[in-house]
């Protein structure tokens, strides 16, 4: 984070989330973005109102699922009531029975490089996991010539879930130096593609260069590790190029994919400006911290040649360093349903961001019953509806919660 007071371009969302105290239960709800990001038609915007007025807000009830994890950074559900997790550092893949006892996945740890905050992170299961085992993980990775990179693997779990086997890597070279920005979230989208959230590697270039597969989200096939057909730049002569779905962005922590189809994604800002963002093909997410690596720059620079896509939610300063995230869908959440559950590591809570059906006008909630647990990396939903946020502890504090309305 940049200590700088100095900013070259006002981004059009700054209001900060800290400042505003509203509902009772611990609960924040107040609009947040840019004029242009909450217009809606009055006729849309007063009946969706009225329609999440008659919703209570849930009260939630949270038990420790697991623990004794470091910095736990992703977890999925398998099958037989499973839960894998990944462990950032050490490099752990780590298996949860039903009953939340656990053991580690034999696989080759010591391939995983690990420094600053790189090491296993993502993780996305194989819809067809339960016949094939398959599943996918984005890490620091030590090059057998020497050197490291970040990639996306293809893993398959043994039967009985003991022994992982690497059965390729579908991309490689996602940039990195000291481990600062790593990444990198996984995302098996609705019509099958696999989407990779990356970070700039603290290199003021890398988001604006298309050649680059830093600060950008990728598109490519989870079988074949192939470019995305529908990519934007599927037909560029550059390779890289035609894995970017969008770029300009800093350090992407979440991916998800709303009910409608449209992918977001939820990445940190310097000092200022943590984003939600929609993400579209082809899009310019303006950061270009250059010369250098200039942390003083706007998340989204409007003074970039081109056009660039304005973030739908941001947090103004302080940031809360926000991370992995998902949408909470089911009747049973009551005002939640349908709100970008965003886990915060700096700011220790759990941030419900509601939009309308057009994806604008954000409501913000943080619910007093995540508030004390330490720092959170990610929420998934589990397929009963109920939520599984991951804690960052370290040294055996880590836990993932198990979340649900009372």
């Amino acid at each position: 984070m940049s200590s700088s007071p100095s900013r070259r371009f006002a981004t059009p969302a700054g209001v900060a989330i800290f400042g505003v105290l509203a509902l009772a239960g611990g609960l924040l709800s107040a609009p947040f973005g840019s004029a242009a990001d909450s217009i809606t038609t009055p006729t849309r915007a007063v009946a969706e109102s009225v329609l999440d007025a008659r919703a209570a807000v849930p009260r939630l009830r949270v038990t420790t699922k697991v623990d004794g994890l470091s910095h736990a950074w992703d977890v999925k559900q398998i099958d037989g009531g499973r839960l894998l997790i990944t462990e950032r550092d050490p490099a752990r893949l780590t298996v949860a029975r039903r009953n939340g006892t656990t053991y580690t996945v034999r696989f080759p740890a010591a391939r995983i490089w690990t420094a600053g905050e790189t090491g296993l992170m993502g993780l996305e299961v194989d819809r067809r996991f339960g016949r094939n085992g398959r599943f996918y993980t984005c890490s620091g990775w030590e090059k057998s010539g020497g050197g490291h990179d970040i990639r996306v693997n293809a893993w398959r779990l043994n039967d009985a879930r003991t022994r992982a086997r690497l059965i390729k890597p579908l991309i490689t070279g996602l940039p990195t130096t000291t481990g600062r920005h790593g990444g990198c979230r996984l995302l098996l989208a609705g019509n099958g593609a696999l989407v990779v959230g990356t970070g700039d590697a603290a290199v003021g270039a890398n988001p604006r260069d298309l050649r680059s597969l830093g600060g950008k989200t990728l598109r490519l096939n989870p079988r074949t590790g192939a470019p995305w057909p529908g990519n934007p730049f599927s037909k560029a002569r550059n390779r890289a190029k035609r894995y970017v779905l969008t770029y300009g962005h800093r350090n992407v922590q979440g991916l998800a994919e709303r009910s409608d189809g449209t992918l977001w994604s939820v990445e940190h800002g310097p000092d200022i400006d943590d984003e939600v963002n929609r993400l579209v093909r082809g899009g310019d997410y303006g950061w270009h911290p250059v010369p250098g690596y200039d942390e003083s720059a706007p998340m989204t620079d409007f003074s970039l040649p081109g056009k660039q896509v304005g973030a739908r939610w941001s947090t103004g300063r302080p940031t809360l360093a926000t991370s992995g995230s998902t949408f909470v869908d089911g009747t049973k959440w009551g005002r939640y349903d349908g709100a970008l559950a965003v886990a915060a590591l700096k700011a220790e809570r759990v941030v419900f961001v509601k939009f309308n059906a057009a994806g604008r006008d954000p409501r913000v909630f943080t619910p007093a019953a995540l508030r004390s647990y330490g720092r959170l990396r990610t929420v998934t939903q589990l397929r009963n509806g109920n939520l599984l946020v991951a804690t960052d502890g370290v040294d055996g504090d880590g836990r993932i919660l198990l979340v649900g309305p009372r």
